[in-house]
């Protein structure tokens, strides 16, 4: 027996119960893991809410990504044994102590990058990879924007945009938070609760605007979002800390500038086994070298799982948070 956060049914915070549950042994292709460090993502509170249909029905147990040990390693399962650190960002179910997991979807972690790095970057930090180098090929010609540039996945995508040479521009909601975005790579910050931020990027550009603008905010920054964006430019829209966009208007990209816009999610992205670890690869490089720094700048223990989705969802938080089994 161990303990896990589990949903019966979906709501708010007060939904997640901490219980004791079975975790067995791992089958074929399988490997149990013991948790050090669990990540904390705003997909999670998506699961919880319902606004994404938990894959298995319910209950289940919350969280994308952790990092922790191989306890016990299946039948036809070469490549990991029992002692390797190892971490993941998916399958759902990583808010527990231990649990059994596909062997598909885990990477070994390096010599030095710790638990608690490894717990915070997988999904946020692939997440930031493939958006700089696959949804758009980031380099020093590349004029980009980041909402919500002072959490989890921009200050890793501040940090590594700035290392390719790009014009870095972020949004943030506070004076602290703006002064975190230009300690990691931001060069120019916008409040957006005191400035226009579209017109703010058409004044630091010289009007010229952005090649790419990142927007994982969704609603409140539908459709001025479009508005920061030069001819041609690509608006990749991957995910919805607001809300939901509902009233997407195709006609809009056009009148705009004859505009892109995709809505990507990592999973699509590392879909298959080469595709994983090719990601995985890039980021232990790009944090391994120095170019990028995994901010853990909370740690909440795991039973306490329903405070951390409440300073998340009330904006609260900075960079990373980790539950600790």
């Amino acid at each position: 027996m161990t303990h896990a956060i589990v949903v019966h049914e979906t709501g708010g915070p007060d939904v997640l119960r901490f219980e004791s549950v079975d975790v067995g042994d791992p089958g074929p292709g399988e490997i149990r893991v013991r948790h050090t460090a669990i990540g904390l993502n705003y997909i999670d509170t998506y699961f919880r809410t319902g606004l994404y249909p938990p894959p298995g029905g319910l209950p289940m147990v919350l969280g994308m990504e952790a990092a922790g040990v191989v306890e016990a390693v299946g039948p036809d399962v070469t490549g990991f044994a029992q002692g390797e650190r190892v971490a993941y960002a998916s399958p759902i179910g990583s808010y527990a102590e231990a649990r059994v997991m596909p062997a598909a979807t885990a990477v070994k972690v390096p010599a030095g990058v710790s638990d608690e790095a490894a717990a915070a970057m997988m999904l946020k930090g692939m997440t930031a990879r493939y958006l700089l180098r696959e949804v758009y090929a980031v380099g020093p010609e590349t004029t980009l924007l980041m909402h919500a540039a002072a959490g989890g996945v921009g200050l890793i995508l501040g940090q590594w945009a700035s290392a390719l040479g790009a014009t870095v521009i972020g949004t943030v909601s506070t004076a602290e938070k703006a002064a975190l975005a230009k300690a990691n790579g931001y060069q120019h910050v916008i409040n957006y609760r005191e400035e226009d931020f579209a017109a703010r990027v058409a004044e630091i550009t010289d009007g010229a605007k952005c090649d790419v603008v990142y927007d994982a905010v969704g609603k409140d920054t539908y459709p001025a979002s479009l508005d920061c964006l030069k001819p041609f430019g690509l608006w990749a829209s991957f995910g919805q800390a607001s809300g939901p966009i509902t009233d997407f208007n195709l006609g809009l990209l056009a009148q705009k500038g004859s505009l892109f816009a995709t809505r990507p999610t990592l999973f699509t992205y590392v879909a298959t086994r080469e595709r994983l670890e090719a990601n995985a690869a890039d980021l232990f490089a790009a944090v391994g070298s120095g170019q990028v720094t995994i901010p853990v700048n909370h740690r909440v223990p795991l039973a306490q799982a329903a405070d951390a989705h409440r300073a998340l969802e009330s904006r609260q938080t900075t960079g990373a948070t980790v539950l600790i089994p």
